[in-house]
């Protein structure tokens, strides 16, 4: 099949650079733009980019010698492309009105950033819980005034692990209250340890908007479409902690959770293993076969062992046990830059190509 031309705004950064990665082995994706910021434009991508290469994996060959265009030369980087991936890192309202003049010029986004997120009638999905926000789309075209441009945003990385861990059960039983506490790479901060000796032995406890983040993105994605824009869910009520952690790669969260209806242990357990989502209904590229993976071992997940499970779009979960003040305790883990950010808006882009909302031109 002919492959959707993707370009990526913001392709110098550590999320940039794992969407040039993942694109370029991907079946259905062709890397053909790269822009960044108008200082790096009209440099090759190895020239701007070799220097802070983040990532274990070398650059990829096929973009190293394209030339980085200006990412708000809206009309160069539309002409050659069919959907853009948006990892730009600018103040939120700037991002805000970067994505829409992208999508005004009739071309999808999709984007890693927060800015969107909470736009009523722009989805923010986890492809495996909330497809069904994809139907807000014709409305946020009708709002925009477009025939194929739009916005569609995943969400925040922090809530990658417990968001899908809770997400089966929440129907049939109900959430009441949730704490999270969650450890967070550095990656997540667009850091190495060589760029972040600071880091090395140690715990810093707050990132800046992560709590808030943690806390209200969950009810948007466990919200419903209606009358043209997603409403949020009501419950469970959440309270959160984020800590930065000495971990490259990899956020874990321990995870407390009240029910309206208490399940059993073994249905719960039972319930992660069967999960299957819509893109594992598809077979889309970028879906792991198992979505959830629990694990019976006191010790594990752990981060270096378990956060490449599935090529880093798996989240694996452990120590489910009763509590002494909410229902049961968990931990869980995600790959921050994988499947909580890059990787996973590459999913939502496969989502988006398969379900006919981004289309070639």
């Amino acid at each position: 099949m002919d492959k959707f031309k993707a370009g990526v705004i913001g392709a110098t950064g550590m999320v940039g650079q794992r969407f040039v990665t993942l694109i370029s082995r991907h079946p259905w994706f062709e890397l053909s733009v790269v822009a960044a910021s108008a200082r790096s434009a009209g440099r090759t991508y190895e020239e701007a980019a070799g220097s802070r290469w983040a990532l274990d994996e070398p650059m990829p060959e096929c973009a190293k010698q394209l030339v980085l265009r200006d990412a708000s030369d809206v009309e160069s980087v539309a002409a050659d492309v069919d959907f853009v991936f948006s990892a730009v890192d600018m103040k939120a309202e700037e991002i805000r009105a970067l994505e829409e003049e992208y999508a005004r010029h009739e071309i999808p986004v999709v984007s890693n950033n927060s800015a969107n997120r909470w736009t009523p009638d722009v989805p923010m999905i986890i492809p495996e819980i909330n497809p069904e926000h994809l139907e807000v789309i014709p409305f946020q075209k009708k709002r925009l005034g477009t025939s194929r441009g739009f916005i569609a945003v995943k969400s925040n990385c922090s809530i990658q692990s417990y968001v899908p861990a809770l997400s089966p059960l929440r129907e049939e039983f109900g959430l009441e209250r949730v704490l999270a506490c969650t450890y967070q790479a550095i990656s997540g901060a667009g850091k190495t340890f060589e760029t972040w000796p600071e880091m090395v032995d140690n715990v810093i406890p707050y990132i800046g908007g992560e709590e808030e983040k943690s806390e209200r993105e969950p009810m948007k994605i466990w919200g419903t479409v209606d009358g043209g824009i997603i409403r949020p869910a009501v419950k469970p009520l959440i309270t959160s902690q984020c800590f930065r952690v000495a971990a490259s790669n990899g956020h874990m969260a321990a995870v407390f959770v009240t029910f309206g209806k208490k399940p059993p242990v073994d249905e719960i357990k039972a319930r992660w293993a069967e999960y299957k989502g819509r893109p594992q209904e598809l077979g889309l590229p970028s879906a792991p076969k198992q979505f959830l993976k629990y694990f019976e071992e006191p010790d594990r997940p752990q981060t270096r062992l378990d956060r490449m499970n599935e090529g880093g779009m798996q989240v694996t979960i452990g120590r489910l046990r009763e509590d002494t003040q909410y229902d049961y305790k968990f931990a869980c883990l995600s790959h921050n830059t994988l499947r909580g950010a890059a990787g996973g808006a590459v999913e939502l882009a496969e989502l988006l190509c398969a379900e006919g909302y981004i289309v070639r031109k």
